[in-house]
């Protein structure tokens, strides 16, 4: 089964957020990851990170997609980005799942396709992120959340446990602890479970 990951960068973007995920998702035969942002060209973030992107109206939506929206202070900014957001609620219609990480499900949540979903965040910014939409069920002790083709994780390197259980539901649960293993990565496989939740 072929998947391609479209991962939407903005400057500011938070690194484990992207890459964490990516380590695991890249495990998979025929699992292949894109990276888009507005204008296209290099994203950089506060880790001094440069990728090359490509720009978001080249997006192709055959195939089996993922729309990928991480976190990081990047989303402050983006947030109030109007053709932003419509652009993400765009691509997400289109895609056969989207995933969020971190303060990124607050960029899913403007959309409007969160309303009446169960959702989670970063932990520390949870309120902030609450701010974006009082229609999504906020799930704040979770670690991530599935909610019919969308997936939304708590801060950074609860991506990770996401992508793990992503793994596992589509390749089975096997391939997602071999992943784990050979990236030497403790994965949190309770989605409802999140060791920062009141800290």
């Amino acid at each position: 089964m072929q998947i391609t990951f479209n991962i939407i960068l903005f400057p500011d973007f938070e690194t484990l957020d992207v890459f964490g995920p990516v380590e695991v998702f890249g495990k998979v035969e025929n699992w292949s990851m894109q990276y888009y942002s507005m204008q296209g060209g290099l994203i950089s973030n506060q880790d001094n990170l440069r990728i090359k992107t490509v720009t978001i109206d080249k997006f192709n939506p055959e195939g089996i997609n993922v729309l990928f929206i991480p976190g990081g202070l990047g989303t402050r900014k983006e947030i109030d980005n109007n053709e932003f957001i419509k652009r993400i609620k765009f691509l997400a219609e289109y895609c056969q799942y989207v995933f969020t990480v971190c303060t990124g499900s607050a960029l899913l949540a403007k959309t409007g396709l969160l309303n009446g979903k169960e959702a989670t965040s970063n932990k520390r910014a949870f309120d902030w992120v609450m701010d974006s939409s009082d229609k999504v069920i906020w799930k704040r002790q979770a670690r991530w959340v599935i909610d019919d083709k969308y997936y939304t994780s708590s801060g950074i390197s609860a991506g990770i446990d996401m992508a793990l259980e992503f793994v596992s539901n589509l390749k089975g649960i096997d391939e997602a602890r071999e992943i784990a293993h050979r990236i030497e990565y403790n994965w949190q496989g309770d989605k409802d479970a999140d060791n920062f939740y009141n800290q």
